[in-house]
């Protein structure tokens, strides 16, 4: 055992002899030694449940003869981080938690992991870190929250943020938007549509490192306490067969991952995380594979808030395995590899139904032939950039406009709340990048505000930042090259018409060459925003958006 480096032989009897001090006797520390690591808290509703999970987790592992060891992972909540300086804190936690799991891993010669995530950059955090260990490996998150009700319509975080926009349009009353409040996060779990959190979530599935049900069983579910303890007997069987984390995590279950992706409308957050992921598994993705997977793959799920369905609506329908039996009926799925249960992708399909055809639906009847997430290329994103398409009016999958240009989520976030940006604009947001940031900021507070004032079918949204997976509407992220890095979103002027053609997945600024030369030999790069601190080391570091905002080395 891979433990045995720490616990084996006489020169390991001072080893020994602290974990005696931490109560464990000589059966346990005889037993193969698993971590578990839990970003459990009290900052973030995703995680404040996770010492439940957790302890199944270690029951299960018990019951299959392993002893469990529990160690911390942070996370930023990234709703509480939303609109503020907090903001840019939120994707640079990904390489933390990455790095912290590999020197956890490696100091303590742990036999194989456990990973008990739930939100946002936490999930890719720990796969990232995990998949430089390569050890026998398991994800079980804390599950989805309930659907809040206000009026009887179910809704969810990203309803609040666009209420905040009705009443500053002066369209809902500071009752209506308490009423939102208090009811739009019934419970504790990642929140309820199909946001990031989810999204990696249900990835998890996908890429066969988390048992079924794992994306959609709600988190105050008792099966998501089973769920915990059948991932702790299923690591110690991985452990016992030595599937590794890189065995399961190969090139056909990142593109079975891209492929329901489009399926399922996740977020444009997935097109950061996957590559992010499959880097440190030693696999390369372009891209331009999204493209080229989202033409051949349907739209068979409108979760929140691309539509009116929550992620419980997603559970009863059958789960993401019966999203993924309605692909496989069409064999646009990779089902012969190996996955955490011991079994193939094939035999874990075997039992999948789709219950709810309004909420999954038939392949034969999807909302549209193409998937939910597009990058668009032209001169404006030489190196591309993403749009959730799924998420956006029909009338503004093409749009041509002038653009507003701001240089910061907060003057653009002025410039909305005032009614400075009218109906045909499009509005740039630019130096919110992972470089210029630093940190890529989510823009769910303009993107939600826009909504709410009933905009979203009227303008569109560029930036060099990215977007919370509960935004909708015309709004595109990850503009790469992005502006601090020159990128000709660094160009644009106040005016300047830009193109968008979301069918042929084209964007581009109208402006002559020769007129950009001329500006491009009088731009200046700006000073850094953040000059000490993390902030500062990680801007040095971070690649494009392109490749995933992972650290060049």
């Amino acid at each position: 055992m891979r433990s045995d480096r720490v616990k084996v032989g006489p020169a390991r009897a001072p080893h020994r002899s602290l974990f005696k001090g931490m109560g464990y006797i000589d059966e346990e520390i005889n037993a193969p030694l698993i971590g578990v690591v839990t970003a459990k808290s009290e900052i973030v509703p995703g995680h404040m449940h996770l010492d439940k999970i957790t302890e199944a987790v270690k029951t299960g592992i018990r019951i299959a003869g392993g002893t469990p060891m529990e160690i911390p992972a942070i996370g930023v909540c990234d709703g509480i981080a939303m609109g503020h300086e907090g903001m840019r804190y939120s994707l640079v936690t990904r390489e933390l938690i990455a790095d912290s799991i590999e020197c956890m891993g490696m100091a303590h010669a742990f036999d194989a992991l456990v990973l008990v995530p739930n939100c946002d950059k936490i999930v890719p955090g720990m796969l990232m870190g995990a998949a430089r260990l390569n050890l026998p490996t398991a994800v079980v998150s804390g599950g989805p929250m309930l659907a809040g009700n206000v009026g009887g319509n179910k809704v969810s975080l990203s309803l609040v943020f666009e209420a905040v926009g009705s009443h500053s349009a002066g369209k809902m009353t500071e009752e209506e938007l308490y009423e939102f409040e208090e009811h739009a996060c019934p419970s504790c779990g990642s929140c309820s549509g199909m946001f990031t959190a989810n999204s990696m979530n249900c990835m998890c599935e996908v890429l066969g490192i988390a048992l079924p049900g794992n994306g959609s069983v709600p988190a105050v579910f008792s099966e998501r306490i089973r769920l915990a303890k059948k991932t702790g007997i299923a690591v110690m069987d991985m452990l016992k067969k030595d599937i590794k984390m890189r065995d399961i995590l190969n090139d056909k279950a990142f593109e079975n991952a891209l492929t329901v992706d489009m399926a399922l409308g996740c977020s444009t957050n997935t097109m950061l995380h996957l590559p992010a992921v499959a880097h440190e598994a030693g696999v390369s993705i372009d891209l331009d594979m999204a493209n080229e997977i989202s033409n051949r793959t349907p739209n068979l799920c409108k979760l929140a808030p691309a539509g009116p369905h929550h992620m419980e609506d997603l559970y009863f329908a059958g789960g993401v395995m019966a999203a993924m039996k309605e692909l496989s009926k069409k064999n646009l799925l990779n089902t012969d590899l190996i996955t955490v249960t011991g079994k193939s992708l094939e035999e874990n399909l075997q039992h999948a139904v789709n219950k709810n055809p309004d909420v999954i639906r038939p392949i034969e009847n999807p909302y549209s032939q193409t998937g939910g997430i597009a990058v668009l290329r032209g001169n404006l994103a030489v190196d591309a950039c993403v749009v959730k398409r799924s998420a956006v009016a029909k009338e503004m999958l093409i749009h041509q406009g002038p653009a507003r240009v701001y240089n910061s989520e907060e003057e653009a976030a002025e410039a909305i709340s005032t009614g400075k940006i009218r109906k045909g604009d499009v509005l740039v947001i630019r130096y919110e990048g992972p470089k210029g940031g630093p940190g890529m900021r989510e823009m769910l507070s303009p993107t939600a505000c826009l909504a709410g004032m009933g905009l979203d079918k009227e303008v569109a949204l560029i930036t060099d930042g990215r977007f919370s997976g509960a935004t909708r509407g015309a709004s595109i992220g990850h503009v790469s090259p992005e502006a601090a890095e020159g990128g000709l979103i660094a160009l644009v002027e106040e005016g300047d018409i830009i193109s968008i053609n979301m069918h042929e997945c084209t964007i581009q600024l109208e402006v002559d060459d020769e007129t950009i030369a001329r500006r491009r030999e009088a731009w200046v790069q700006p000073e850094p925003k953040v000059k000490t601190g993390y902030l500062a080391r990680y801007a040095k570091l971070v690649s494009s958006a392109n490749t995933g905002a992972i650290f060049k080395f």
